[in-house]
């Protein structure tokens, strides 16, 4: 099938032409006629499925159809996602399909000034690509009207439910017309999407593209077995031996991920640069344009950072830490291996976390290869801590012996005194926290 099979104009055709695409994938086939004809789907896409196109192409074509008068501050499109790199990927989709058009779009996250946003919307724009969160201030504000929505669509869905968007939503949904189309897009089909998708959508069409819990075929994966205070060390190696021009690192938190970017440039040599939750918009954007354009080898990042990225023909991505959670070893994974291209998937992992190994291999329902590096054999002296919300069990039992030898200081403290009054009054308290 080619996609001037898929009822689209001459003008959408054209731009995807310059992209160099003349083949739909499996979930723009489905998608994309479904959508033109107006009815809510509910879809179960992998990253890398080109899914983004499966809705942004369709949604360009339906706005065609009609020419609704708007009022200030209507919107007719509303584009939801999880995260800014997300809702910015999805504009720059929008903008490059709908080049040809007139329609006006822009894209609303936290992290930036609020003003400019309430200004762009109240000029006028038909379709607004946005975080929850942000958007929940500007509705606030009064700064946008919901009432003119021909079409809502809520972008890996399940990560907005991780993310702890729920209530959010809720509050957005309440705002808008029933008489709307709606689209939800997810990587699978849990019990929490399917919840969500029955007070949303109506008589949807289910469209999945990838089998559940299936990581990319098209993926090489492998394991490297090394000690956890060498792993920088390996990495670095990989990165040199195998002559690796780009690559997307992943590491459990924040701190991980800044104290890694440090060694990798200041003891390898190796040009990288960090991103997270606690960078602001703007040095996120920079780190991920710097990546793209080859200025910087080695992105290192969260997995809610993550979340969004887009990059044609990332040949390498390595899980310098595995996930707690054996979803996210999918998501991190799919950031390679897209549009049908090959992809390495490497993982370097620590005798603290063959449990959450055997848990993505379970997963996945299959075994992942590993590979022995020689001269990076891991000391078989040394015993496995299990891996608790982030942190190693040794560092977490440290933590908690501290912290409760010091309430028993306090409890011996205040036991030993009566009717003393606090040297600190609670509300200042409260207000040195605020600030």
């Amino acid at each position: 099938m080619k996609f001037t099979d898929l009822g689209l104009n001459e003008s959408l055709l054209k731009a995807i032409k310059e992209q160099g695409y003349t083949e739909p994938t499996p979930i723009q086939i489905k998608a994309i006629p479904l959508v033109i004809e107006g009815r809510d789907v509910l879809a179960a896409a992998q990253t890398g499925t080109g899914k983004t196109a499966g809705f942004t192409l369709p949604i360009l074509e339906r706005l065609t159809q009609t020419s609704p008068q708007m009022k200030k501050k209507q919107i007719r499109v509303l584009v939801l996602t999880p995260t800014r790199e997300l809702a910015a990927q999805v504009a720059d989709s929008i903008k490059t399909y709908g080049k040809y058009m007139k329609y006006r779009s822009t894209v609303i996250f936290g992290g930036v000034g609020i003003n400019p946003q309430l200004a762009t919307i109240k000029r006028g724009v038909e379709i607004v690509i946005a975080t929850p969160g942000r958007l929940l201030d500007i509705a606030g504000q009064q700064g946008i009207d919901f009432s003119a929505i021909e079409c809502l669509v809520l972008d890996e869905a399940d990560r907005m439910l991780d993310m702890g968007f729920i209530h959010d939503i809720k509050k957005l949904m309440a705002m808008m017309p029933k008489n709307r189309q709606t689209l939800l897009f997810s990587a699978t089909f849990s019990r929490e999407i399917k919840s969500l998708a029955s007070g949303l959508l109506k008589d949807p069409v289910l469209i999945e593209v990838a089998r559940e819990n299936a990581t990319a075929g098209q993926i090489s994966q492998v394991v490297h077995l090394v000690d956890k205070g060498r792993k920088r060390e390996l990495l670095s190696q990989l990165i040199k031996t195998g002559n690796w021009k780009q690559v997307l690192v992943f590491t459990r938190t924040k701190h991980g991920a800044n104290k890694l970017c440090k060694q990798l440039i200041e003891y390898s040599g190796i040009s990288a640069a960090a991103i997270h939750g606690n960078k602001s918009q703007g040095a996120r954007t920079k780190a991920l344009a710097d990546f793209k354009a080859g200025n910087v080898r080695v992105l290192v990042a969260t997995d809610i950072a993550a979340r969004g990225i887009d990059i044609d023909q990332l040949p390498h991505v390595v899980n310098f830490e595995l996930p707690n959670v054996p979803e996210d070893y999918v998501h991190r994974i799919g950031r390679t291996g897209r549009a049908g291209m090959s992809g390495e998937a490497v993982s370097l992992v620590c005798v603290d976390e063959h449990e959450l190994l055997r848990a993505i291999e379970k997963f996945s329902k299959s075994s992942i290869k590993k590979v022995d590096i020689e001269a990076f054999r891991p000391d078989p002296s040394i015993k496995a801590v299990p891996i608790q919300n982030g942190k190693s069990g040794r560092q977490k039992q440290g933590q908690g012996q501290k912290k409760k030898s010091s309430n028993s200081r306090n409890r011996n403290r205040n036991s030993n005194t009566t009717n003393q009054k606090p040297s600190v009054d609670p509300g200042n308290r409260y207000n040195n926290r605020r600030k």
